[in-house]
């Protein structure tokens, strides 16, 4: 799978313009290094907004689904620097969804990233044999790999102050369609998005570009 591990946590969301700078160097120094640094955390990658809300994006890959519940990781969850307290404490529009990854088809990960939100309902079974069969890069110029994560309800909460309000999506699912660049994006995006049986489905559809990525083999020590 191109996608290491079986589990990813994705948060996105938006920061006022007051303290986008600190909110920046926040996840550059601190943030993605600690949470790579957990037990079980493979990778994380960094994104910003070409077009779509809200602004940034991050994508966390583990070993397993596991991980993401694991005590390790509420450990980290309940003891936040204070730094982080303050950036997180300023998030605005949070998505955060923990996620399983179910489809993950092609070699190596993109510049760019597709990232179209999905709300199932019911059918779950037929809807993922239908994105099994869009998910291929194998056709399509510019794209890299093409990965499906559904979220788990349960776990899928934001870190911020309304994380305890009901979310009608919190079980929604994210296609991921990694590119060399963003102009690859809209055909890849088209053939899922338009799809006959998908497109009443579809929440968001955006474009993001890569700020970096981190593996744990690239922390110190």
């Amino acid at each position: 799978m191109p996608i290491a591990g079986k589990g990813m946590l994705l948060t996105s969301m938006d920061i006022g313009a007051a303290h986008e700078a600190e909110f920046n160097r926040w996840y550059d120094r601190e943030h993605l290094q600690e949470r790579v640094a957990i037990d079980g955390f493979l990778e994380a990658r960094r994104y910003v907004a070409h077009v779509g809300l809200p602004k940034y994006l991050s994508l966390y890959s583990t070993a397993t689904f596991e991980v993401l519940d694991s005590p390790a990781y509420r450990e980290a969850l309940a003891n936040q620097t204070a730094w982080s307290k303050a950036n997180i404490g300023r998030f605005k529009n949070m998505i955060r969804a923990v996620a399983r990854i179910t489809i993950s088809r092609g070699v190596g990960r993109g510049a760019a990233l597709g990232i179209i939100r999905l709300r199932p309902g019911g059918g779950q079974d037929k809807l993922r044999a239908e994105l099994d069969e869009l998910l291929d890069p194998a056709d399509l110029d510019g794209i890299i790999s093409m990965h499906l994560i559904e979220s788990d309800p349960a776990l899928s909460k934001p870190l911020t102050k309304d994380a305890d309000t009901s979310s009608p999506g919190a079980g929604d699912w994210f296609a991921l369609i990694d590119a060399t660049s963003v102009h690859a994006l809209p055909k890849a995006a088209a053939r899922i998005v338009e799809h006959a049986a998908i497109k009443p489905l579809v929440v968001t559809n955006g474009t993001y570009r890569l700020l970096f990525d981190l593996a744990r083999s690239d922390l110190p020590g």
